[in-house]
């Protein structure tokens, strides 16, 4: 046998502990002197709690004794009863080996039974089955007077009765035997044909019928109804379905409703594109289908059970039948005013309460959860095609309206004028009028349609003032050819130009935002190029008028006191105040335009090297000539509005002190005064200048072109040039041999 600390670890171990435990405590107490008096009441309390602790355990062991004497017991009596038990199921074994061959003859009488139960089944169908055909001719003539519920309950009948006896075969594994029951049976599938053929013709025509005679509506969906029982009664079973099933009829019953709903409106092949006929016919689908919807919605849903969402299915098939209609007519080569009526249709009327809000579909009826009736990308696309049709009308407008003004440039009346007394035609009202209406038609759609119909207008605008010039050129090559054609070609051109003003300050209001807003740059850049081109061709009139004058200046004839100037000052007050015509800010234009004219006529007219001053007294003679002149081209300018700080004739005075000069030497210092005030003057126009003189030395001219080369001029900013477009001619070359004499 194992020592007891062997068997029992657990215990040597608690009684190391306590020891440990004792003496702890006893090394506390007797380590204070004054603790060791106290040491009988300590013995004292331990014994007590020691008796305390063996009395506690004595319990506890007394009571785990009996709890197992109590189970020994306990665990005997069942030992004695399953020993029982098994003797009794020994004896049961042999009973049933003893009483095997009864339980043979049982089995012949349940095979027995099984038969009698089958032949008293078909005896019992025997009388059905013998009607069959029968019944399926009744049906079917129950089914030509529309009697539908009758004809369908005897049809269920019929069904149910060759559904049985397939199942029993398909139990018994006798699927060879089907073959003849389904050809027993094969006037049901005629009779299911005609049926369904029935139900889908009062369904196609069901919004006709909830209207007239709700009740054959009524009878085709109860009959629907009794088909989707059974087919979900077959589904759940599982274990064996009949043949044709599921019919799945109530899916047919939405494919049908939807078919029927998509063929009566919205066939493309018989849709008129042409604005007037896509008109009528948008006109007509709005009518007819808020129409059929509150048939619906008062009708319909009142004929069919709730959980069909009739009124929902109509909405989205209505909605997904005009999107794929819309989009079909899409594809036609549409023109603006077709294209105009399906944008708005689509964006405005069709959500509005003249449709689809109308009030007495609401609430029930809602299209937002269904999305746009054409997508973003399609809309954008249209709105890109309607801008292109726009946009070609508005260049055969233009162009019109541009060959009548220029057929009216060579009428023999002089254009109209306003209240104000200036030329102008009827060009701008017509033009603004046609892209502000445009504009306007746009805004009608969307923000972004008028945007682009806006970029449109002005890209048109600027390609019309194009066009406007170059018939402005036209008209000045047929007036050049003859100066009597057009007849009032000045007056005209003066109308053109207060007509580009009128553009000008009228193509802010086009922008579709009401704030004013500045001129594109690339517009107002061809603005520009327009007036710019008509006064350039009143200027060359001036010039063709003036030229004849300027062709006798110099000339000694002209020194002796001609009327020479007084004859410019009268060409140019007479185009002064045919300029009178045109507003102030062109009037002014032209003004200055034609007074630097006349200035560089003037100069250039002076270097044309036809005369040298013979003498002193022809120089002055010159001089009073040059000061008379321009003061009296500056008085005339200046009479007529144009003040003397912006005049160019000062260079004629300037000119003039330069002449003047009675000392050659001090030409250095004056010319020197004279390029640093006008810096686009030349070598060639100094020395040209120096030789109407007369008097000037070769080593005087030689100084003076040394001192320009010594101080070149840069031209300033703003600086208008004045000597740089006089052309000097070109020095004779001389010969090299006297004349007469040959070598």
């Amino acid at each position: 046998a194992s020592p007891p600390d062997e068997e029992w670890p657990e215990a040597e171990k608690a009684e190391k502990l306590a020891r440990g435990a004792a003496l702890k405590w006893a090394s506390g107490v007797f380590y204070c002197p004054e603790k060791l008096e106290a040491l009988g009441q300590y013995r004292s309390r331990e014994t007590k709690r020691n008796n305390s602790i063996q009395a506690r355990l004595k319990s506890t062991v007394q009571s785990y004794l009996e709890g197992v004497s109590t189970g020994l017991e306990q665990l005997r009596s069942a030992a004695k009863e399953v020993q029982n038990v098994c003797q009794d199921l020994g004896a049961a074994r042999w009973a049933l080996i003893d009483s095997a061959d009864h339980f043979q003859v049982l089995q012949q009488m349940r095979t027995l039974m099984a038969e009698h139960v089958q032949l008293a089944s078909v005896v019992k169908v025997l009388p059905q089955l013998f009607s069959v055909h029968e019944v399926c001719s009744h049906t079917l003539q129950l089914l030509h007077e529309q009697h539908l519920l009758e004809a369908h309950a005897e049809l269920m009948m019929l069904e149910h009765l060759r559904d049985d006896i397939l199942f029993q075969l398909h139990l018994r594994g006798l699927s060879s035997a089907q073959a003849t029951v389904l050809s027993y049976f094969s006037g049901l599938q005629e009779l299911n044909e005609s049926l369904a053929k029935q139900l889908w013709g009062i369904v196609g025509r069901s919004l006709q019928l909830v209207r007239e005679d709700p009740v054959l509506f009524v009878s085709a969906v109860r009959i629907i109804e009794r088909e989707e029982k059974i087919d979900d009664a077959l589904l759940l079973d599982a274990t064996f379905l009949p043949p044709g099933r599921p019919k799945g009829w109530r899916q047919k019953f939405y494919h049908i409703l939807q078919e029927s709903i998509t063929g009566s409106h919205f066939l493309t092949a018989c849709v008129d594109t042409t604005g007037p006929g896509l008109s009528k016919h948008l006109a007509a689908l709005q009518r007819d289908v808020v129409a059929e919807l509150h048939v619906v919605k008062d009708l319909m849903v009142q004929c069919v059970p709730a959980h069909y969402n009739i009124l929902s299915i109509c909405t989205a098939t209505y909605h997904q039948a005009l999107t794929s209609h819309l989009q079909d007519i899409l594809q036609e080569d549409l023109d603006k005013q077709a294209l105009f009526l399906l944008l708005e249709w689509v964006l405005h009327v069709y959500q509005s309460p003249e449709m689809m809000g109308h009030p007495g579909l609401l609430p029930e009826v809602d299209v937002s959860a269904l999305g746009p009736l054409i997508s973003p990308d399609l809309v954008d696309q249209t709105e890109r095609k309607y801008v292109v049709k726009v946009k070609a009308s508005v260049l055969e407008w233009m162009q019109r309206t541009l060959e009548v003004e220029f057929k009216e440039w060579f009428r023999e009346e002089e254009p109209e004028t306003d209240h104000q007394g200036f030329f102008q035609s009827a060009l701008p009202v017509i033009v603004m009028q046609m892209l502000s209406e445009n504009i306007r038609v746009a805004s009608l759609i969307t923000a972004s349609l008028q945007q682009k119909v806006y970029s449109m207008a002005m890209e048109e605008l600027e390609a019309f003032l194009g066009r406007l010039r170059e018939a402005l050129v036209r008209c000045g090559k047929e007036h050049q050819k003859d100066r009597t054609v057009p007849k009032y070609y000045v007056p005209y051109l003066l109308a053109m130009l207060n007509n580009n003003l009128a553009l000008s300050s009228s193509v802010s209001s086009l922008h579709p935002d009401t704030a004013p807003r500045e001129v594109p740059a690339s517009l107002q850049a061809a603005l520009d190029r327009t007036q710019r081109k008509a006064c350039q061709l009143l200027l060359e009139e001036l010039l063709l008028d003036l030229q004849p004058l300027c062709m006798q200046l110099p000339s000694r004839k002209w020194l002796s006191g001609s009327q020479l100037v007084s004859s410019m000052c009268e060409v140019i007050d007479k185009y002064a105040k045919d300029f009178s015509r045109v507003r102030k800010p062109i009037f002014m234009l032209l003004l200055m335009e034609s007074e630097r004219l006349v200035t560089s006529q003037y100069l250039r007219a002076l270097m044309q090297k036809k005369m040298v001053c013979r003498s002193a007294e022809e120089r002055g003679q010159l001089c009073r000539r040059l000061l008379q002149d321009a003061s009296q081209l500056r008085e005339l300018f200046h009479g007529l509005g144009l003040d003397r700080s912006q005049q160019s004739l000062e260079a004629v005075f300037a000119l003039h002190e330069l002449i003047c000069l009675k000392d050659p030497a001090l030409l250095s210092l004056e010319v020197l005064g004279f390029i640093t005030k006008y810096p686009d003057v030349s070598d060639e126009h100094i020395s040209t200048l120096l030789d109407l003189r007369g008097d000037v030395s070769k080593e005087v001219r030689h100084m003076v072109l040394e001192m320009m080369a010594q101080h070149p001029q840069a031209l300033p900013d703003g600086y208008q040039p004045i000597f740089s477009i006089i052309l000097v001619p070109a020095p004779e070359l001389p010969f090299c041999l006297r004349k007469g004499k040959c070598a």
